[in-house]
């Protein structure tokens, strides 16, 4: 499958929402936590498939604001999943030369995890290849609600769409090409939501545990067939 990607429309940026690892550990019979910890090879397979393919940017969607509300066992087991993975996988980082940052509010995370955070950041600062960017306590609502406040505190009489990306926690990030959301749900769940604005979005029932550099393929593969106008004609697109 992959022989089918054309080399010459690779997203710049692919977003992922990794849903259904609750739904994977039930179908086992294990506690929730077991498909989150099994959802790590997943992560492998999509950062090696995009650093591969010469994908710039890859964002995963891996703890959202909303995350908080779940039972405390399981939001403890997913911070010290967290701290785990980013010591195990630094030196795959640095292999692959992954350059690794995040968005959203950090400062809400256990001590431990800002700082396995920013020692895994400042170690791959100087990679210059695909950037992997984990939205940790995040949220759309939240990243507009902080730009806005940024921006009043500026004193801004009049806000143009230009100062609004300036004071994102994307600033500087492209916003994303393709948008892969798994499990077969069909919603963005308060994820990018300005940076989506033209986002193509790829809906797959497979649940995240089980995605694999195929699934990746796949999703590249419909991304590349659909004509992206951004607002014009596909007369215009094409001429």
């Amino acid at each position: 499958m992959k022989n089918q990607i054309s080399k010459t429309n690779i997203p710049a940026h692919i977003a992922v929402i990794m849903d259904g690892n609750g739904r994977w550990a039930q179908k086992q019979g294990v506690k929730r936590i077991f498909g989150h910890q099994n959802a790590i090879e997943a992560v492998r397979n999509v950062t090696e498939g995009c650093a591969e393919l010469g994908v710039g940017f890859l964002t995963l969607y891996a703890f959202s604001t909303e995350n908080w509300d779940r039972p405390k066992y399981e939001v403890d087991g997913l911070m010290n999943l967290l701290v785990n993975t980013i010591k195990d996988e630094l030196p795959t980082l640095q292999k692959n030369n992954i350059k690794l940052s995040t968005i959203g509010d950090i400062s809400g995370l256990p001590k431990g995890a800002q700082q396995k955070l920013k020692e895994a950041i400042e170690v791959t600062d100087s990679n210059n290849g695909m950037q992997l960017i984990l939205a940790l306590n995040y949220s759309g609502k939240w990243d507009l609600v902080h730009a806005m406040n940024r921006l009043l505190k500026e004193g801004k009489p009049c806000i143009e769409p230009s100062d609004v990306e300036a004071h994102l926690s994307t600033t500087g990030i492209p916003d994303p090409d393709l948008l892969i959301r798994t499990s077969g749900e069909m919603r963005i769940s308060n994820f990018l939501l300005w940076q989506m604005a033209y986002t193509e979005l790829h809906f797959t029932d497979v649940l995240w545990p089980d995605f694999r550099k195929k699934d990746l393929y796949e999703a590249i593969i419909s991304y590349q067939q659909r004509e992206r106008r951004f607002g014009k004609t596909s007369d215009q697109v094409k001429a």
